[in-house]
């Protein structure tokens, strides 16, 4: 099963997925301004079957980037005038920005369980390796669907006030705060990973789509780890903003984060 999974993980993806992909960002740039392509257009522009454009086409009219009218053609649609908004939940206060995202999405525990610690896991947290780790798995969705895809490692001795259900409920440094730890600072990193078949299901997205893939060690007011995450976040929903300023002389060209923020819708 698990050899499976890791074969379908390297699956190209669909034709019509990539059509989609590319035609998403050109409409977000507002490329189609003047008027969107016929399918003919686009079967050329691509090299596709005519079926493979109309799925695509489906995806973007599905998620209300284009409207499509018998007679009328494909038109995109004006992100002024959608229904849905984005949110913004500023990052300055770590904590904070949890909260905030809390209260603007909702949380499936896929899994919490109490297991032993991996040799990388442990290095991270600053244990021993084959200590007891509480890892919970967990899918945060907005109105418009799944936005990512997080799982979280925190010390067993630090994680015994909560479970399943408080994690439902609220963001694990809530809970931590709320059982005496007092948080800290962290430490993040931000890449970028193939969805596999597992996370792709769970997203809702088709496997090999790219996500930002995020990984944050956390630890309390003592310098010392108290929690290590691996998010996984569908990009067309989530985004990081950063504004840098420049330090120094014009020789230097020094930039350091002014202000650090994420966009989701």
């Amino acid at each position: 099963m698990a050899l499976a999974q890791t074969a379908t993980a390297h699956l190209p993806l669909p034709k019509y997925h990539r059509v989609y992909l590319v035609l998403r960002e050109q409409l977000a740039d507002g490329r189609f301004a003047a008027g969107f392509p016929g399918e003919l257009t686009l079967v050329r522009q691509f090299g596709v079957a005519r079926v493979t454009i109309r799925h695509a086409l489906a995806q973007l009219a599905a998620e209300g980037l284009i409207a499509r009218e018998a007679g009328r053609g494909t038109r995109p649609v004006d992100a002024n005038l959608k229904t849905t908004t984005s949110q913004r939940a500023h990052l300055t206060g770590l904590l904070e920005n949890l909260v905030s995202m809390g209260l603007t999405t909702s949380v499936k525990v896929l899994e919490v369980r109490g297991i032993s610690a991996s040799e990388s896991v442990a290095s991270a947290l600053q244990i021993n390796p084959g200590d007891e780790v509480q890892k919970a798995v967990r899918v945060r969705s907005t109105k418009e669907g799944a936005l990512s895809h997080i799982t979280t490692y925190v010390p067993q001795i630090l994680a015994q006030s909560f479970g399943r259900r408080e994690l439902a409920k609220k963001p694990i440094l809530v809970l931590l705060e709320e059982s005496g730890v007092k948080v800290g600072r962290a430490h993040q990193t931000i890449s970028a990973r193939l969805a596999d078949a597992s996370v792709a299901e769970h997203l809702d997205v088709s496997v090999g789509t790219a996500l930002l893939a995020v990984r944050r060690l956390i630890y309390n007011d003592a310098d010392k780890p108290i929690q290590w995450l691996h998010g996984l976040y569908r990009p067309d929903r989530y985004e990081y903003q950063m504004e840098l300023s420049r330090v120094g002389s014009i020789d230097a060209k020094v930039w350091v984060s002014k202000d650090l923020s994420a966009r989701f819708s």
